[in-house]
């Protein structure tokens, strides 16, 4: 493209041209060489709302929102998703203007980074009950936030995170029913490979058509066109489904409202609301927990990320091995049953992916994942996936960070992080 502007030669300029108020809606003529035209300058959120409105129930979310005993907080991150929230859960939901956090849009983002996540949202997660500095009394029953463009998003509940993996998972399970969008039935399901699965046995108990594919929307968006997929997600806190073949920040709040108010349809405000933590755990209860963690090492040596990803994939040609290897580190981790270097083949146009990470497929339905992105002169980053399944709904309960401690030992163990890299802990831990 750079080289391309550099044979530019000369650029016409349209003259005395009168300068059109992008900030009022409507129509101006003008009159140029060739004839007249228009230029027409529209609100963006009209046409987005009222396909909203066509995928679900708006009123029942009002009725929600009206609770007494129910109280949101949406945090735009001073990104783009602030108009639309204005327009959606004030103007439409009748929601008070002080649910809103940040929601006018400003291109610094007011000084902050605008990702939905626990680190970067920091006003939202105090709020929410989930700092430890900044204790609050009584949180909000439900909080949500987006990132700059609002197609990604993070769902919480009071003193409470709820995972992307598991996000994606609930929403495929609860959606025929509470989304009317969804009332003739889902086509298909999908996560990307890094994303837990939870989705996958979420589709194997409802029968649903499922794909993991390589990290990247695109591989989604094939499904979607080709009729085979309605709800997709990513651990990077991703969610979409085939209304607009995207991610979509807002439509995943609305889905998660969607899904309380249809919980709580029968419950009286004199009765205990059904919760984002109750939907959570009673998810857990029927399809087990799926306890997750990524371990980011940044501008690892090149050279040495690139070593420690080879010998990982050396380590796969003898799983014997790999499994004493293990039972030295930690006897109470399970076999593994499958590793490999994750390929796909996209059931669409044929093509084929290679090289999109290292898995270690555990029998009790954990996992380790491996993988390497930038390998430039600053250095690359690798992202280690963990991932324990527990099914026994007496052990789902267990602290995060205990139920993958034996996983996490074997991971770096097996990989021999810190011989390779250097680093004797990662840069950021998700």
């Amino acid at each position: 493209m750079y080289d391309l502007t550099k044979t530019i030669k000369e650029y016409l300029i349209a003259e005395d041209l009168p300068n059109v108020d992008i900030s009022s809606i409507g129509t101006t003529s003008f009159q140029g060489p060739e004839g007249a035209f228009e230029v027409e300058v529209f609100d963006a959120t009209e046409d987005y709302v009222n396909l909203l409105k066509t995928i679900f129930d708006f009123k029942a979310i009002k009725n929600l929102l009206a609770r007494p005993d129910f109280s949101f907080c949406y945090d735009a991150l001073h990104g783009v998703a602030g108009v639309y929230a204005k327009k959606i859960f004030i103007d439409e939901l009748s929601a008070d203007e002080s649910s809103l956090l940040n929601c006018v849009p400003k291109e610094d983002f007011g000084g902050g980074h605008p990702d939905p996540n626990l680190t970067y949202a920091k006003e939202l997660v105090a709020r929410m009950g989930l700092s430890k500095a900044a204790p609050v009394s009584e949180p909000p029953e439900f909080g949500a936030a987006a990132d700059g463009d609002a197609d990604r998003n993070m769902i919480l509940g009071k003193r409470f995170f709820v995972t992307p993996s598991d996000s994606v998972a609930i929403i495929a399970a609860n959606a025929i029913g509470s989304i009317p969008y969804f009332n003739s039935g889902l086509k298909g399901v999908a996560r990307s490979m890094p994303t837990s699965a939870a989705l996958d046995v979420v589709a194997k108990n409802l029968n649903l058509k499922f794909f993991e594919v390589p990290t990247g929307w695109k591989f989604f968006g094939n499904l979607m066109d080709a009729g085979l997929c309605s709800v997709c997600g990513e651990e990077s806190f991703g969610t979409g489904s085939d209304h607009i073949r995207e991610k979509d920040g807002i439509w995943a709040v609305l889905a998660w409202l969607s899904i309380l108010a249809h919980r709580n349809k029968n419950v009286s405000t004199d009765s205990k609301l059904v919760t984002v933590e109750d939907v959570v755990r009673q998810h857990w209860a029927t399809y087990g927990r799926h306890f997750y963690t990524r371990y980011d090492y940044e501008n690892v040596d090149a050279d040495a990320a690139k070593e420690l990803m080879a010998h990982l994939v050396n380590v796969q040609s003898s799983l014997p091995e790999v499994n004493k290897l293990i039972k030295q580190v930690r006897p109470d981790v399970a076999d593994v049953e499958k590793a490999d270097e994750f390929e796909y083949k996209d059931p669409v146009d044929g093509s084929i992916s290679s090289h999109q990470g290292i898995r270690y497929l555990f029998q009790d339905g954990s996992r380790l994942v491996f993988r390497l992105s930038g390998t430039g002169s600053e250095g690359a980053t690798i992202r280690l996936y963990i991932e324990q399944y527990q099914s026994d709904s007496t052990k789902i309960g267990t602290e995060a960070q205990d139920a993958l401690a034996p996983l996490v030992k074997v991971a770096l163990s097996l990989s021999k992080m810190q011989e390779f890299t250097g680093r004797s802990s990662p840069t950021v831990i998700t």
